[in-house]
């Protein structure tokens, strides 16, 4: 069983984006937003993280949740593009997301602005994550949005919830997610930059639990 990224600190967070050299957001609410890819792409689970890094009462606050930053093995094998699934490329996306509704359905933050993705079009299980000179990347509207798997329950497999969107496992967690949203959007307005890590970028990120 793939293990999952272990439960973070503020600190840790901070240093990390700080040593990647991403803009950490400052204020009252004002949202950092960072997802965190696990080394293994070949798993059809829930084990990324998404976290929302912020300041409350001078403090820093952070909220970790079980998420994917990969597409369901369904669409790595019948990718929506003809040139392959989208891969979301690992760094700071600044203003990427805005709240609207996904698919028309339910409140979510939808793409804003043009995105850089690599084209994974083998069609195998692997999900390729790598940046190489041989590496197919575009740059546009994709789509690429962060939304709940089911309304109802939490979601163990991918499988169709996304095609390359990052993801909530439990929609708990992301009705909790979006209040965060909508207050800070309230100060800061409605747009939203997301920050992909690796998970090498964090020290030790391995959880050795099962």
């Amino acid at each position: 069983m793939t293990k999952a990224i272990r439960t973070l600190t503020a600190t840790t967070l901070l240093s990390t984006l700080q040593a990647c050299g991403h803009k950490v957001f400052e204020g009252e609410l004002n949202l950092n937003i960072i997802g965190i890819r696990h080394t293994n792409t070949r798993a059809n689970t829930f084990n990324d993280a998404i976290c929302v890094l912020y300041q409350q009462n001078s403090e820093w606050q952070l909220k970790q949740y079980k998420a994917t930053t990969d597409a369901g093995i369904y669409w790595r094998k019948n990718p929506m593009n003809i040139d392959g699934t989208a891969v979301l490329v690992a760094g700071q996306h600044k203003s990427l997301w805005t709240l609207g509704y996904h698919q028309g359905k339910y409140l979510a933050l939808v793409q804003h602005k043009p995105v850089v993705v690599l084209r994974d079009n083998n069609k195998d299980t692997e999900l390729d994550t790598d940046v190489t000179p041989q590496a197919e990347l575009q740059q546009g509207y994709f789509g690429i949005n962060c939304h709940r798997a089911n309304s109802k329950t939490t979601s163990t497999q991918v499988d169709k919830w996304s095609a390359g969107c990052q993801v909530f496992a439990n929609p708990n967690d992301f009705d909790e997610f979006i209040a965060l949203c909508e207050q800070s959007a309230a100060k800061y307005g409605p747009y939203f930059t997301y920050t992909l890590l690796e998970q090498a970028d964090i020290k030790e990120s391995i959880d050795h639990g099962v």
